[in-house]
């Protein structure tokens, strides 16, 4: 059996909805891999919004697209996540169909920096309801963190309380393997 990994199954959720010229967010662009990713799928008519509150990554994903030469459809924002549906304007708000967030704290940066359930949830919901019908949120979970694991129980309690008829819910997760290893949460919009 050929399981994908998490961080494959997320990109491979991602790669189902999104098509040439639709909108994406990335909610927490880190070193800038899944920025590229996205900007990728969106093709030249597409658009690709990231946000990330530390200058560093800021600075590593727009290095990135450079390299890529990707960095004309993607917008950056120096902000947290959870003003990104203040962002989406007009067409860019009528073309959402996916949005990503890896949570916890930025590879290779501060540890003391992490994301919080606070505003991992409002930017969440905001974009929900923004979100085309179809379209998917994924949340890439890493909990092997006092704060993360905080972060887990409040995401997991919030997405269990999401009405069937508004949007299905999935985890994907490995259950065999040590040290709190990632797992992905996923919203489809109905």
């Amino acid at each position: 059996m050929n399981v994908p990994g998490i961080l494959p199954f997320a990109r491979l959720l991602l790669e189902k909805v999104l098509e040439e010229g639709d909108t994406a967010l990335d909610c927490t662009v880190g070193n800038g891999h899944d920025t590229v990713f996205l900007a990728g799928l969106v093709g030249e008519e597409g658009q690709v919004l990231g946000f990330d509150i530390q200058a560093a990554a800021i600075e590593n994903t727009r290095a990135r697209l450079q390299e890529a030469r990707l960095e004309d459809r993607v917008t950056l924002f120096q902000q947290s996540h959870e003003h990104a549906a203040d962002q989406l304007a007009g067409a860019n708000s009528q073309r959402l169909k996916a949005a990503i967030f890896n949570l916890g704290y930025l590879p290779g940066g501060d540890k003391a920096i992490v994301t919080k359930p606070e505003s991992t949830i409002s930017a969440v919901q905001s974009l929900l309801e923004l979100m085309q019908p179809g379209g998917i949120i994924v949340l890439v979970i890493y909990h092997g963190h006092r704060e993360g694991q905080h972060e887990k129980k409040e995401l997991l309690s919030y997405a269990e309380s999401i009405d069937q008829r508004y949007a299905h819910v999935l985890t994907y997760q490995f259950i065999n393997q040590a040290n709190h290893p990632p797992f992905v949460l996923a919203l489809e919009k109905r």
